[in-house]
């Protein structure tokens, strides 16, 4: 995780790189330190958008990175630069943790590192991407996907969304979440959810939903069902799906319970209380329910997520 490369050429997307840069290579407060090292590797000079980068080294640097992050391609109807798939290819080969932002995904396609792996990129160009690499699975409806030693994510601010999930998986979501606090960004949107979504976050503060979010976050310790939420919002069950599917791109249920995956991580990380005491704070009910969840969304069991990002005293069970 300690070494991070952004791979760039002429023809790429200032946005995604400048969004990359600012997570691993600001200097950010209430962080580990050391951070991220990071280092822009391109030709010399290269023209990104409107802005001129004097990259630090050749392309040749990248199989020397943990992490490899391939900003967007501007036009995906030119083939990208073979010095570019190459070097892409060869960090990969060399073990390299390679990510695309937005259209970058069309850089790792053509390097191959796509074949037979599900991916995305921003929704404008999913169906391009689909038809010239057909052994690529590509999902449209999705902010990133996370194939363990490959990543994609869509467009624009889905590009953030991968950077913090990206420290996320290396210094737990404690971090991820101080992280999201300096560049003043939501904490979390899980990869899963829709791309294309009317209102992300609600939009005026006389939103239905406006004063519905808060209220249950308060409440994450409760056995909250949908009708709960319902008569909270003073609306019917159905309206309330109807609102949450715009407003956040998902349903009320797979809401709520993201948000108590995310207590529970926190309490993991920064507490001593055992396993069963956190299925109670996050209303999870039993430690047999939490394990279950846990395990299913975050991909390890709770005890093991503990003993990887633990910030707490050292007594913690």
């Amino acid at each position: 995780m300690g070494t991070v490369a952004l791979a760039v050429t002429g023809g790429m997307l200032h946005f995604e790189m400048s969004v990359a840069y600012e997570v691993f290579g600001s200097a950010l407060s209430g962080v580990p330190d050391p951070w991220y090292r990071v280092t822009v590797c391109g030709p010399r000079p290269v023209r990104v958008g409107r802005f001129r980068l004097e990259p630090d080294s050749g392309l040749d640097r990248l199989p020397y990175a943990d992490t490899v992050i391939v900003p967007g391609w501007a036009d995906v109807d030119v083939d990208p630069p073979a010095d570019l798939v190459d070097a892409v290819r060869a960090a990969h080969a060399a073990g390299a943790r390679v990510a695309s932002l937005c259209t970058g995904a069309f850089v790792l396609a053509a390097a191959g590192l796509l074949d037979g792996r599900r991916a995305t990129t921003h929704w404008a160009h999913t169906r391009t991407l689909a038809a010239r690499y057909p052994r690529v699975e590509v999902d449209p409806d999705v902010l990133y996907v996370d194939n363990g030693s490959v990543l994609t994510s869509a467009g624009k601010a889905a590009a953030m969304d991968l950077c913090l999930h990206l420290v996320r998986l290396d210094h737990g979501s404690a971090i991820a979440n101080t992280v999201a606090r300096g560049l003043v960004v939501p904490p979390h949107r899980a990869g899963g959810q829709a791309q294309f979504v009317t209102a992300p976050v609600p939009a005026r503060d006389d939103h239905p939903l406006g004063a519905l979010l808060p209220w249950v976050i308060a409440r994450l310790d409760r056995a909250l069902t949908v009708e709960d939420l319902a008569r909270q919002a003073n609306m019917s069950s159905r309206n309330l799906a109807r609102h949450f599917r715009s407003a956040t791109g998902t349903t009320p249920l797979r809401w709520l319970l993201t948000q108590r995956i995310r207590r529970a991580q926190e309490l993991l990380e920064t507490t001593g209380e055992s396993v069963d005491a956190i299925a109670t704070a996050t209303g999870m009910g039993t430690a047999t329910t939490l394990r279950r969840h846990f395990n299913r969304t975050i991909g390890v069991p709770p005890d093991t997520y503990r003993r990887t990002f633990r910030t707490a005293r050292p007594d913690a069970r």
